[in-house]
């Protein structure tokens, strides 16, 4: 039973640190990509920073293709 539990718990700090790292990748995108048009990059910044996860989710596969295919990056 220890050995299970250590595997999941090995398991989740993974998960988190992957997720971690994910999140701080689009906020680190968002800031030095997004053009500077209107409130746009300060709005997702910030929407990327409080929902977390979700935020930098929805940003990488809603916000981040349109911009690229508009922008070219």
């Amino acid at each position: 039973m220890s050995a299970l539990l250590t595997i999941f718990f090995l398991l989740g700090a993974l998960l988190g640190a992957l997720a971690t790292i994910f999140w701080v990748w689009m906020i680190i995108d968002c800031a030095t990509k997004e053009p500077s048009e209107g409130n746009d990059k300060i709005i997702w910044i910030l929407v990327i920073v409080f929902t977390n996860l979700i935020g930098a989710l929805i940003y990488y596969f809603f916000r981040r293709p349109e911009r690229i295919k508009k922008y070219g990056h």
